[in-house]
């Protein structure tokens, strides 16, 4: 019998990945994301000091629902972000590296970034 060399299909949605390693690609994705934002918000900054009228352009875009909606996905990704990286901070320092210690405070940067967006989102 001769053995096929041809390349596999791998549907990722079949693998199941560790909670750190689902936190560790939100990390990576909310630090793209971010990045894309930064012209479109110095734009907006921009417009909204550049006099009254654009201070009032500004909160017209901004009352957009789609805009909202944006403005809650960057909240997120934001917090996401930050906490991700504090923890790796962490882990760098050698705190929280073990097996365990890292599921834990995986889970707790994967829940918590929601949340405090949510409850942001709320105050806000």
């Amino acid at each position: 019998m001769m053995s096929d060399n041809r390349p596999v299909f791998l549907n990722l949605f079949q693998f199941r990945f560790p909670i750190a390693a689902i936190m560790s690609v939100g990390h990576r994705a909310s630090g793209i994301f971010l990045s894309l934002l930064v012209p479109g918000l110095v734009y907006l900054l921009d417009l909204s000091t550049s006099g009254p009228e654009g201070f009032a352009r500004t909160l017209e875009i901004l009352d957009n629902l789609l805009v909202k909606l944006l403005l809650f996905i960057t909240l997120w990704s934001l917090l996401h972000h930050l906490l991700a990286g504090i923890r790796f901070l962490f882990i760098d320092f050698h705190i929280g590296a073990g097996k365990v210690a890292g599921r834990q405070s995986a889970m707790a940067v994967t829940i918590a970034a929601p949340l405090l967006a949510i409850l942001f989102g709320f105050a806000l």
